[in-house]
């Protein structure tokens, strides 16, 4: 089959490598209808992730069809058409057992961590990918969802959602802040409005972008790069800050703004993968009663999420602008990695 190989920072292939096979009774394998390319793969090629090994098989978000399935698979079948969660879990073990499963205590003996696709083991970017844990890491598309929103439910959906609006305690009537205006950030507002904020503040340096937050359901945007950026979000509250910032960058400079917004009382959740060190003024904050979190994404609201879009309660439709065969896939990067250039938010590689 072919795949996209991982060759070390900055250094990625095409190429042919062996089919995937079961290696446990609860694993399937799934013929990949359609991929796509996340900010955390970007991170991998700057390398900021250096326990990705050379020869890994790139990428953890897709749907696909299963063609085999192991021993102990019972609610899967071949022929299904699934979308595969970004995070494996088994299920049973004792942070699973309470919704954490980024940190999965049993997935392919990599104790602790239930994010391993194109990370700990080989990806979703290829023609045919084996899926660990099966029948708690995959989810049906029902009819009348596309492919291009099973995609969007793989990881982006659930991480705007569950870290940035849940673990940012998002109230009905609060003011928030998104920083970034990227996939997650985006995921971030859409998810949000289902708690009935009064004011979503979108911030991004590009205007594109900006534009486009307002789409997705901004009620205001703030240039990041206008000497006054800050004086124009508190002028959008009572002049205290924001009740919950969301970073959604990754750079340390974005994480300070976060932390230069909220208000008292206020919570900060930082989505973004972070790749160096932060300068964290505890001096400044421990005075404002704050709330930081921060984490993976444990995927345990996508069925949930799935529901909502599949009602059309969530119109995630206009998250896709740029498709790419996978023979495209270099080129499918290079747009991404360059969004600023193309006017491109997700790509989509089927």
């Amino acid at each position: 089959m072919k795949a996209l190989i991982y060759r070390g920072p900055g250094k990625v292939s095409w190429d042919t490598v062996p089919n995937p096979v079961i290696l446990q009774p609860t694993d399937v394998i799934v013929k990949m209808v359609a991929t796509t390319v996340c900010g955390t793969d970007l991170h991998i090629l700057k390398g900021d992730v250096p326990e990705v090994k050379l020869g890994r098989i790139l990428g953890h978000e897709g749907v696909g069809d299963i063609v085999e399935v192991g021993t102990d698979v019972e609610r899967f079948s071949v022929g299904d058409r699934v979308i595969l969660s970004c995070v494996s879990s088994c299920g049973k073990c004792s942070n699973c057992r309470q919704g954490l499963y980024s940190h999965c205590l049993d997935t392919e003996g990599l104790a602790g961590i239930g994010w391993i696709f194109g990370y700990m083991i080989d990806g979703t970017q290829a023609e045919y990918v084996r899926v660990p844990f099966a029948e708690n890491s995959l989810y049906k598309l029902p009819e009348g969802v596309s492919v291009a929103e099973g995609i969007l439910l793989s990881d982006i959906l659930p991480t705007g959602f569950e870290i940035g609006v849940q673990y940012g305690h998002v109230s009905p009537g609060d003011v928030i802040a998104v920083i970034g205006s990227g996939p997650v950030g985006l995921a971030g507002v859409i998810t949000a409005r289902l708690y009935g904020p009064s004011k979503i503040i979108a911030i991004d340096l590009d205007e594109s972008r900006l534009k486009r937050a307002l789409e997705f359901g901004a009620t205001e945007t703030v240039n990041s790069t206008d000497a006054d950026w800050k004086e124009q979000v508190l002028a959008l509250t009572d002049g205290a800050g924001v009740d919950v910032a969301i970073e959604a960058v990754g750079l340390p400079g974005t994480f300070t703004m976060a932390t230069e917004i909220v208000r008292p009382g206020g919570s900060v959740a930082n989505i973004g993968v972070h790749g160096k060190a932060v300068e964290f003024a505890l001096q400044d904050l421990w005075i404002k009663n704050i709330d930081i979190s921060m984490g993976l994404v444990n995927t345990n609201t996508l069925g949930m999420l799935l529901k909502l879009v599949s009602q059309h309660i969530l119109p995630i439709d206009k998250f896709i602008t740029h498709e790419f065969s996978f023979d495209q896939m270099l080129e499918a990067y290079d747009v991404f990695a360059n969004a600023s250039q193309h006017d491109a938010l997700k790509v989509m590689i089927s």
